[in-house]
């Protein structure tokens, strides 16, 4: 493995896919998305037979809600775990910890003996592992490739995870077909392994560039809150409470409602159309990836970030309201590029300017608005769906996701211009 670069000057670049010229971050990006694309492939596995087994939208937003719980609770302290320790430690938890609910999700399936209270548990797993994981893989990132690329790193990192969501329906259909879902998500442990591996062999841990004493551990409502009062910078906070808005409406609570829009649509029963929904808004980031890597037609500012974040509100909006697969894919292709232009450029920002001493801690904060708080998506969408209609509910949650933002924008534009 090569050794770290050196720090560069410039926090942007005009080359094209700047991250993949750094070779550690190549092998790391391909080994991470096979790890992301196995994450995908047990959500597409085990809510397609939570759906069948239950038809329950309530069970759906419950997984919703016990899913990102721990990002609600725990990100901050992640965050400070991996300001003071090895990241690759860390992500190997995670990864750990990934393969413990696919072997759990395996092992109801084949004895047919998958509870309710089952799956609420596995997902805490699945949560637990996402929380202690994520602010580490961000600061190593940005430990392998340094601030002139990191906007490049941190797009590809978003567009992988896509990627993942891209291929996981249709190599965790393909499982479910050849092997069945209790097999299939069996064999998808396997895939976890190549990553976990590579980490042992890389020399980041997070922290090569920085100087100085590593933050101190600590957690607390009270540590967070004054964490959050502290940030000196305007578009932090306005980043954070962008990515809180967003999640906590909508999140991605939608995804594990697809089973039923796909029903209400006309789906077949081997889950084809399920699948093509999911990969259409997938496809979406992949298209928004590109064009921001080749054509560079949006730098990451707050401004861009908060309209993106309009316009993705409008487009899950009127996805509920489609009437025919065509309509339908295409409205999740252009929210799926909206929503990784907005995501990717509010992760930039937040993790360019984070106070270094405390990037990690900042970086769990972010993660607590962005990732946490999609936990309330799984009442606004999910909980509410199974009372008034999850169509309904998602046309709510995103107009409510409309007027944040518009607020937002008028408010910082009065305040100052953002930059």
């Amino acid at each position: 493995m090569s050794s770290p670069p050196a720090p560069a000057a410039a926090t942007g670049t005009a080359v094209r896919f700047a991250a993949l010229h750094t070779p550690d971050y190549r092998r790391y990006f391909a080994l991470s998305l096979l790890a992301m694309t196995a994450d995908n492939i047990e959500h597409v596995i085990s809510y397609w037979v939570i759906y069948q087994k239950f038809h329950s939208p309530t069970l759906a937003g419950f997984a919703v809600i016990s899913h990102w719980v721990p990002f609600l609770l725990f990100s901050v302290y992640t965050g400070a775990l991996a300001d003071r320790y090895d990241c690759r430690k860390l992500i190997q938890i995670g990864q750990g910890l990934f393969m413990l609910a696919s072997l759990t999700w395996g092992i109801l399936f084949v004895t047919d003996t998958l509870r309710v209270w089952h799956a609420a548990g596995i997902l805490l797993i699945h949560g637990a592992a996402g929380v202690v994981l994520g602010p580490a893989a961000q600061l190593i990132i940005h430990d392998i490739v340094g601030p002139a690329s990191l906007p490049s790193a941190i797009r590809l990192n978003a567009s992988a995870r896509y990627l993942a969501i891209l291929a996981g329906p249709a190599l965790g259909g393909g499982l479910m077909l050849l092997l069945g879902p209790a097999w299939g998500i069996l064999v998808n442990v396997l895939l976890y392994l190549p990553f976990t591996i590579f980490l042992l062999l890389v020399p980041y841990t997070g922290h090569t560039r920085r100087v100085g004493e590593p933050a101190r551990v600590r957690f607390g409502f009270g540590e967070t809150w004054q964490l959050f009062r502290d940030l000196s910078d305007r578009r932090l906070v306005t980043m954070i409470v962008l990515g809180g808005a967003t999640s906590f409406f909508v999140g991605n609570a939608f995804q594990a409602q697809m089973p039923a829009y796909a029903h209400d649509l006309g789906a077949d029963e081997a889950g084809g159309w399920y699948s093509l929904l999911l990969a259409g808004n997938a496809a979406g980031a992949i298209v928004a990836t590109l064009a921001l890597e080749t054509i560079g037609v949006l730098r990451p500012t707050a401004r861009a970030a908060i309209l993106c974040a309009m316009a993705w509100a409008v487009t899950i909006g009127l996805f509920p309201l489609a009437t025919s697969y065509p309509v339908a894919v295409t409205l999740l292709v252009l929210a799926g590029v909206f929503n990784l232009a907005f995501t990717s450029m509010a992760q930039t920002l937040v993790q360019l300017l984070a106070p270094l001493p405390i990037r990690g801690r900042v970086i769990g904060l972010f993660n607590t608005a962005i990732l946490g708080l999609r936990a309330g998506s799984g009442v606004t969408v999910g909980v509410l769906g199974a009372l008034i209609n999850v169509h309904v509910s998602l046309e709510l949650s995103a107009a409510a996701v409309l007027a944040v933002t518009l607020a937002l924008l008028v408010r910082e534009s009065r305040a100052q211009p953002l930059r």
